[in-house]
């Protein structure tokens, strides 16, 4: 399951400055809205037809541009910012000292956000509204508590409080090789 964050990673193609403009709290919370609209774009089928296709193309501009689109935020103490720099620490665990427990949340929140597809595919073939709104819910639920971890982790290693006012992304330093 660990390769499936630097697949996921690699895919959105972020690059520093894209870190700091996705650590913009409204990059944050806009970015929940990606998946409800990569779903409705694909059950609008049965509206529009074909045209589906170009609201999915839409949905997936937007699931990309979005992390670019705010500019940094000018305080990145926020539970949203510090769930970001700590998505980012958490990436690079392998050069960070991440309590096993953390990491081990990672996997288990993101194996039951995987979980919530197979509903929420379910109620897109078989267009089933109360499936894919409990696949949405069970698929973005466990995303936001692992977003919360990321808080937990990123408070950890840089021995700050949530919610204290960073002027800079700080990220702790990376242990050294042995």
């Amino acid at each position: 399951m660990s390769d499936i964050y630097r697949a996921a990673e690699r895919l959105m193609g972020m690059q520093d400055a894209d870190w700091r403009r996705h650590a913009n709290p409204l990059s944050v919370w806009t970015r929940f809205s990606c998946l409800p609209l990569l779903v409705l774009a694909i059950w609008a089928r049965i509206w529009v037809g074909w045209w589906a296709l170009a609201l999915f193309v839409l949905a997936c501009l937007w699931t990309w541009i979005n992390p670019r689109l705010f500019p940094p935020p000018a305080d990145f103490g926020s539970w949203a910012s510090r769930a970001t720099l700590g998505e980012r620490v958490f990436l690079a665990r392998d050069r960070h000292n991440i309590a096993a427990h953390h990491i081990r949340a990672a996997h288990v929140l993101t194996g039951l956000s995987a979980l919530g597809v197979v509903p929420l595919v379910y109620g897109l073939i078989a267009l089933e509204p109360f499936a894919l709104l409990a696949g949405l819910v069970a698929t973005i639920l466990p995303k936001v508590w692992f977003c919360d971890r990321m808080v937990w982790i990123h408070a950890e290693l840089t021995g700050t409080t949530p919610g204290t006012p960073l002027a800079t992304p700080l990220l702790p330093p990376e242990r050294t090789p042995i």
